[in-house]
């Protein structure tokens, strides 16, 4: 177990299309996490900045992007890229910075723009790139992956498109009570069967948009929180980062292939849920201490997997967590209370820092409509492409 950082700040900027810039929305969202903390910019002594590979150059520099936005003030500067799980390594590194004694205050900021419509692979051609393979051999977009993770889940668990259903129902009522969530609608599961198919099992209403956005927090060591005046702020107590082992028996983006165990043993956990039980054995808590969860929903069914690999509850009974309420608010584990991805949509960098903001939120009780009764500890959870875990457990 390694020793805490307080979070001093939280803040976002509204997920939508806002036809604006990566800076225009990360700056905002930085400005709002400094005036959350009570922090003069001038007064951080670091700033980690999530990369988006569709900002062009700011983009790869992202650390330097939002220092220069925010005003050059000689703090030191990091820019990390892990996909999805960028935001989590940012936390990482300014968490790492801070235990380190290079810095007593750090500022983490991911944004994106996101373009219409699905993702596609970055320009060029690159026939030793998996991401690039998979476009341009087997047109496999994301969801035709969410697709296929879907029907592994009837074959093996069974089930159902109802129970894909559920989930956006139930993360759809929480997104409606978030401000800062791009679809504020509550939706029925008629609505999501009249859906258009886009990868069969799964309906539009199944499948995470793509969406603008940004999301920032003030990280500092517990001796500076203290002597800001804040007694019991919320702590991060651990981020997993880890990366598969080999070999990898279930198809996972962007592969086209697993790998042969025919001369090496299968771990005896997924990938997921080997994120989950590092971050666990960090932070000396299991999944029964957990109030809430913040999981990465690119589709419904995956919402469901995530059960299980935290530990929630056992292989196979996502399914039947969900239809018996314990994922819902007031439940016995509430999932997804800021409505997921599914009321927000996917602004890459950033995503991972919002599921921060929201456990930050929920531990003060400044939830709102929202608020997950005596919130004590949560986790978030999600993965990047290329092997990259992301969790990260906080509490007050």
């Amino acid at each position: 177990m390694t020793d805490d950082v307080a979070v001093l700040g939280a803040g976002m900027h509204p997920w939508g299309k806002g036809g604006r810039g990566f800076v225009a929305y990360g700056t905002v969202a930085a400005r709002a996490a400094l005036i959350d903390a009570g922090i003069d910019w001038r007064d951080v002594g670091s700033i980690v900045g999530a990369d988006t590979v569709r900002g062009g150059y700011p983009g790869y520099v992202a650390g330097a992007t939002f220092a220069k936005a925010l005003g050059w003030q000689g703090a030191r500067v990091t820019s990390v890229y892990a996909a999805c799980a960028s935001g989590a390594q940012a936390v990482g590194t300014a968490r790492a910075q801070i235990l380190a004694g290079l810095a007593d205050v750090v500022l983490v900021v991911g944004a994106d723009a996101a373009p219409k419509g699905f993702f596609r692979p970055a320009g060029g051609d690159r026939p030793d790139d998996p991401d690039w393979l998979r476009f341009r051999i087997l047109g496999a977009t994301n969801p035709a992956y969410f697709g296929l993770y879907a029907r592994r889940r009837m074959a093996v668990h069974g089930d159902t498109v109802d129970d894909f259903a559920r989930v956006k129902v139930k993360n759809a009522a929480m997104g409606a009570l978030n401000p800062h969530a791009r679809y504020r609608k509550r939706v029925t599961a008629d609505e999501v069967a009249a859906s258009a198919v886009v990868a069969d099992p799964l309906r539009l209403l199944d499948i995470c948009a793509t969406s603008d956005g940004g999301a920032a927090l003030v990280l500092s060591s517990m001796e500076f929180a203290h002597r800001h005046g804040a007694a019991r702020p919320v702590r991060i107590r651990a981020v997993s980062t880890v990366t598969p082992r080999y070999p990898n028996t279930v198809l996972d983006l962007p592969d086209i292939a697993t790998d042969s165990a025919v001369a090496v043993e299968p771990a005896s956990e997924t990938f997921r849920a080997s994120i989950a039980r590092a971050a666990y054995e960090e932070a000396a808590i299991g999944p029964e201490d957990l109030s809430l969860a913040e999981v990465y929903d690119l589709s419904t069914a995956l919402e469901l997997q995530w059960y299980e690999d935290l530990g929630l509850c056992a292989q196979g009974e996502g399914a039947k967590l969900l239809r018996e309420g314990a994922t819902a608010l007031g439940g016995r584990i509430p999932v997804n209370v800021s409505g997921g991805l599914a009321s927000f949509g996917e602004a890459v960098p950033a995503q991972a820092i919002a599921q921060v903001c929201e456990l930050t939120w929920q531990l003060r009780g400044e939830a709102g409509d929202r608020q997950v009764a005596e919130a004590r500890i949560g986790i978030t959870a999600n993965q990047g492409l290329f092997g990259h875990g992301s969790a990260v457990i906080a509490m007050r």
